[in-house]
């Protein structure tokens, strides 16, 4: 059986909820998209943190149905206490971040960040602007200085502003491009320079083409 998965709306302030059930074991290219993820693996009761990537990570998937709750682009320090960029391209336990976590069902992993997380509009705003704008605009529109905006991102998102536009660029083609609109309309839309740009940043981000990247 190929690797099923599958998500779901979640409570407000969440991004999505999913699962990945897989048969045999394999490994999963997991790209990076700006957000967090909390993982439970109910055969070890493992309860993991992904952190916020900054190109792609293979993950080794053991048989059975793994399960998420997935971070929206800022959320991480609310829920976890701690700064988004001490956990930059990790997976680290749980009780590392917060040692009085005691979860024990997917139930309990949703109720704990729901309960936890806070939506700043600030962050919002300055993930919409990274988006589709450059960092000067960005800060300008803000009201910050570039110096302050780079902190902030680093704390919430984990990444400075220049690589958080990156990511957040490439997610939109990555979007884009899976409802099978042409490259070179992907990267016009997605912000790039032209169609060659698109391709060096995907490689660069994922490690593959775009192509290979969206293959069924």
């Amino acid at each position: 059986m190929e690797p099923v998965y599958a998500e779901r709306p979640a409570p407000a302030g969440l991004a999505c909820l999913w699962t990945r059930t897989v048969s045999s074991p394999t490994v999963q290219r997991v790209v990076p998209d700006g957000c967090t993820d909390l993982m439970w693996t109910p055969s070890t009761g493992a309860l993991n943190v992904a952190g916020p990537d900054t190109q792609a990570q293979l993950a080794s998937v053991a048989p059975g149905t793994l399960y998420g709750v997935r971070l929206p682009p800022g959320a991480f320090p609310s829920v976890f206490g701690v700064p988004a960029h001490a956990v930059r391209d990790l997976r680290v336990p749980l009780t590392d971040l917060v040692p009085s976590a005691r979860l024990e069902s997917f139930t309990s992993m949703v109720e704990f960040c729901a309960s936890r997380v806070t939506v700043d509009p600030v962050l919002t705003a300055t993930a919409a602007l990274l988006r589709t704008g450059d960092v000067t605009t960005a800060a300008w529109e803000i009201g910050l200085s570039e110096r302050q905006l780079r902190r902030r991102c680093l704390d919430a998102f984990g990444y400075p502003p220049k690589v958080l536009q990156r990511v957040l660029r490439f997610d939109s083609a990555l979007r884009l491009a899976w409802t099978g609109v042409p490259f070179a309309t992907v990267a016009a839309e997605a912000g790039y320079a032209d169609q060659a740009h698109l391709a060096r940043e995907v490689r660069a981000l994922a490690g593959v083409s775009l192509g290979q990247l969206i293959r069924p």
